[in-house]
């Protein structure tokens, strides 16, 4: 029966010369004055290799004369000595590679932070903004136009007034302008006027002057400051629609010119009407005549059954 090969030992002498020689340079490197007093001075190859015997004698170690020759031919080539490379774009990029583990996590995390930003931005900012510009581009090119249109043809179909029918024109001519201007606010403002205007023309109530549980008074007067000792007198009333619900007319006081919609205000009457409302409201605290005037659809303000100089006040 064969027997198997027996396999061959690798041959390991090449090697251990090449570490010794390598050895020996290391040596000579550390020795760096031996090396330049003697070569610089140009002492005997046979001089430095005694000494490097010495050295390696002294520290247990027989290296061959080859060996020691072959470290100094090589340390005299700088055969073992490490030489760095030139500075080229490709030495750059190579040392960035090779530092990438110290810069290429903190990179990453600032792509994906301003990754981040820029996409909130985007959704958050960027995509809201072309959505309410595209959104005030279609509102001044067809919706408040239509708007306007449709309102203005409402109050003119149900005025009886040339008042109401005039209000409506110049607010219609305030939207049309504000239009071509691309003003789209003040477009808006003449489209919410019309809108009350409409609402006000379309109205129907009662004015009534307030009395009852809970109600401290049903008229006050007034001192004018440009008339010393005169006096002017209001009733204290309401607006009411036929179902009992109370509207929001518009008032404009006499004393300030401040305007409001307001729900209940004091309208200016005679001395008589007011006196007349007094007394009606003296014997039982019921006022049997309480209703002071209507406003009927068509118009803007309500026709009054009793003698009113005109005039109001919203503060009493």
């Amino acid at each position: 029966m064969n027997q198997p090969a027996t396999p061959l030992a690798k041959d390991t002498s090449k090697l251990d010369d090449v570490l010794l020689a390598m050895d020996v340079v290391d040596t000579l490197r550390h020795r760096e004055q031996l090396v330049l007093s003697e070569l610089d001075a140009g002492a005997r190859e046979a001089a430095l290799l005694t000494r490097l015997k010495e050295i390696y004698a002294a520290q247990g170690i027989d290296v061959p004369e080859s060996i020691l020759k072959e470290g100094v031919k090589a340390l005299e080539e700088r055969r073992f000595q490490y030489e760095p490379p030139k500075p080229s774009l490709s030495v750059t990029l190579a040392k960035i590679y090779i530092a990438r583990g110290r810069w290429m996590m903190p990179a990453v995390l600032a792509v994906i932070a301003a990754g981040s930003l820029g996409a909130a931005w985007h959704l958050g900012v960027a995509v809201p903004e072309r959505q309410r510009a595209e959104a005030v581009r279609i509102e001044i090119a067809d919706t408040l136009p239509s708007e306007i249109g449709r309102l203005h043809d409402a109050v003119m179909g149900v005025a009886l007034e040339d008042a109401a029918r005039l209000k409506a024109d110049a607010f219609k001519a305030e939207g049309e302008r504000a239009i071509a201007a691309s003003d789209v606010k003040a477009a808006r403002a003449a489209r919410d006027a019309l809108a009350l205007l409409q609402q006000d023309v379309s109205a129907v109530y009662e004015v009534r002057v307030v009395y009852g549980p809970g109600e401290a008074r049903s008229g006050v007067f007034r001192i004018p400051e440009d008339v010393p000792g005169g006096r002017n007198y209001y009733l204290i009333v309401e607006a009411v629609d036929p179902n009992g619900v109370l509207v929001q007319v518009p008032v404009t006081s006499e004393e300030d010119r401040r305007s409001a919609r307001v729900t209940r205000w004091g309208q200016r009457v005679s001395e008589a009407v007011f006196q007349s409302v007094a007394d009606d409201k003296g014997d039982d605290q019921i006022i049997q005549n309480s209703v002071i005037g209507r406003k009927s659809a068509g118009y803007l303000s309500p026709e009054f059954t009793v003698e009113t100089p005109g005039g109001a006040i919203l503060e009493w």
